[in-house]
């Protein structure tokens, strides 16, 4: 079943596309982000589903619901997390989710959702004590306890550290169980390939990948070994290999799509002199590094290499 279906969608600024024919589709219960640089179309793609924002030209369906003439029935089934929420900060903790618990016709019990987010021992703390990222598990309480039907998750995690990063993705997992549909944006794209079932790309308002991260990443053909030379030896050393070692901080690596050869290769050359590779390892691509060949391929077929960053020379051999 769809819970968010986008078709052709179009929203301008002065004459320019910020989005730009958007059209995907989100099934229900589906953990889905939405990736792309700043200035993409993310924010406003997202506060057009949210009902904020009005689009320009395109068809979008949230729940069943046009979000612009949904009113009251459709905002009491979604539920939003914003990046950056305001609170009255002589509030306690469960003063706050209590209020908002009753906006809303389906209602979770306050305690649970307050021990759902990591904040049982605040419950009786004003938010002006909180800190950065107690904040943000107050941010996902509020938007948790209506029971939403479909959850906005903007940035989620940010200003969290590592353990508290692992417990909003149990807790962002845990409502994949319950049938919630999750549309998430993050610039972790660690935290969006660990958590979506799919994720969409967009750049400059235009989709240039959907699928899931793990089909994403198979697309990009190259692996990297790295390794460590040998003491006493140097780069000049090495057998010959298809595709030139690149220096990186201590280590040398080398990307390419045959890495048993190159192991192959390597190693023997290591026995040979009876020695070891230090550090020798195999990393197959990562949504990251789709992300960033996508990005960079967008940017410079559009004539923008500026746009893409770091990448640009990278892209540039991987399209050659």
């Amino acid at each position: 079943m769809i819970a968010v279906a986008v078709d052709g969608l179009r929203k301008s600024y002065g004459g320019v596309a910020v989005v730009d024919g958007l059209t995907f589709t989100i099934e229900q219960g589906e953990i889905f982000a939405l990736l792309g640089p700043n200035g993409a179309g993310k924010t406003t793609t997202v506060e057009i589903l949210e009902g904020h924002r009005r689009a320009d030209a395109g068809t979008v369906s949230v729940l069943g619901f046009d979000p612009q003439a949904g009113g009251r029935e459709f905002r009491e089934r979604i539920g939003i997390v914003l990046q950056d929420a305001g609170f009255d900060e002589d509030f306690t903790v469960g003063e706050l989710v209590r209020l908002y618990r009753g906006l809303y016709p389906r209602r979770l019990d306050v305690d649970a959702v307050i021990e759902q987010v990591g904040l049982a021992d605040k419950k009786n703390a004003r938010v002006k004590t909180l800190s950065g990222g107690q904040r943000r598990r107050l941010d996902l309480a509020l938007g948790l306890v209506g029971d939403p039907e479909l959850l906005f998750l903007d940035e989620p995690t940010t200003g969290f550290d590592p353990s508290a990063r692992r417990r909003a993705w149990d807790l962002v997992e845990g409502l994949r169980d319950t049938g919630t549909t999750v549309l998430l944006t993050t610039h972790y794209l660690d935290e969006a390939e660990h958590l979506a079932d799919r994720v969409a790309v967009i750049s400059r308002g235009r989709l240039v990948a959907i699928g899931t991260p793990q089909d994403l990443a198979a697309e990009q053909k190259t692996a990297v070994v790295s390794f460590r030379l040998p003491a006493g030896t140097d780069i000049g050393d090495l057998p010959r290999l298809e595709v030139a070692p690149v220096a990186e901080g201590a280590e040398w690596q080398v990307s390419t799509p045959h890495p048993a050869a190159v192991v192959h290769a390597l190693t023997g050359w290591a026995i040979d002199r009876g020695s070891e590779l230090p550090a020798l390892s195999v990393r197959r691509p990562s949504l990251e590094d789709a992300y960033l060949a996508l990005i960079g391929a967008d940017a410079l077929a559009n004539g923008r290499e500026e746009d893409a960053g770091p990448v640009a020379a990278r892209t540039r051999r991987h399209l050659r």
